[in-house]
């Protein structure tokens, strides 16, 4: 059974920062992408977030939405199958649910598909 589970979420002034956590199980790494994706606020009945943040180790590389470069930084610990997303210089349009993803990096970065997800963690950046 795959299992993401995501943590690290919280409430944080504007310019602050965070890290999210997503624990995964039931996957490999060596086979899956994992993405971060964020749902903004007052869009949960859409089915898919904004693609944040993806790391592939089949393709050995990391791949960022414009608006978090240089701000956002993923990786990953293989030894306990988890990936970080570090947040730095957070702003208010930072806000929102986020939540890892796991599949092929074709399908999860280029296409915004996945078979599997988790719950995700919320962020809410204050003004």
């Amino acid at each position: 059974e795959v299992q993401l589970v995501e943590s690290g979420g919280g409430l944080v002034q504007a310019g602050g920062s965070l890290r999210l956590s997503c624990a995964a199980s039931g996957v490999s790494f060596d086979n899956y992408a994992i993405a971060w994706f964020r749902q903004a606020p007052g869009t949960d009945g859409e089915r898919d977030g904004e693609r944040v943040a993806c790391i592939s180790k089949s393709h050995g590389g990391t791949y960022y939405a414009d608006s978090v470069k240089d701000r956002f930084t993923i990786s990953s610990d293989n030894a306990k199958n988890t990936v970080f997303l570090d947040m730095n210089n957070l702003t208010p349009e930072d806000s929102g649910v986020y939540y890892c993803a796991a599949d092929t990096l074709l399908r999860i970065w280029v296409a915004g598909l996945y078979d599997y997800r988790g719950q995700g963690t919320r962020v809410t950046v204050s003004s």
